[in-house]
Parts: C-alpha cells; structure tokens; sequence
C-alpha cells in the first residue's frame, strides 16, 4: 500500500502529525505503508510502531534521527499525540 492509498483523515493524524515533529519520523511510517495491504492494516502497524518507539534508547533514537535525536520528552509528546489522533479515527 501507499500512502496516497490513505484517507486524508488518516493521512493527517499519522503522517502530517510526524513531520510537524521531524521529517524523520514521517519517514518511518512512510515505509511501513509499504508493508500494509490497506488502511485499517496501516492504523494498526502505526500503533504497533509508536509503542515499539516509546521504548527506544538513547542509541535508538540516535539511529532513527539519523545522529541527530530530539529531545526524548519531546519525542515522546509526539508520539502519544499520534495515538490520540489514531484514537479518534
């Protein structure tokens, strides 16, 4: 799936939501659409991936800023309003 696939709805909780926070972040849930064979398919692996980050390390979040990591509280803010707007799909 894509994410032009999305429903603006969709696209904008999740997708608009990361790049406010870090065009890095919008990265990764781009190329998890890649995996997903539709949208209900994209919401749930988003939610997956959002927990999985909630846990990362500083090392982890290294390598997912590309040397360049946020703040950790910051990062995290940002997550949880992703999985409020995915709460209120």
């Amino acid at each position: 799936m894509d994410t032009d696939d999305l429903t603006d709805k969709t696209y904008k909780a999740i997708l608009v939501e990361a790049e406010r926070f870090n065009h890095d972040l919008t990265l990764y849930f781009g190329l998890l659409s890649g995996k997903c064979e539709n949208e209900k398919d994209f919401i749930k692996m988003s939610i997956r991936l959002v927990h999985q980050m909630l846990k990362y390390s500083e090392d982890e979040m290294v390598d997912t800023f590309f040397g360049n990591p946020p703040e950790k509280e910051e990062f995290h803010r940002a997550l949880k309003k992703i999985l409020g707007n995915i709460s209120e799909l």
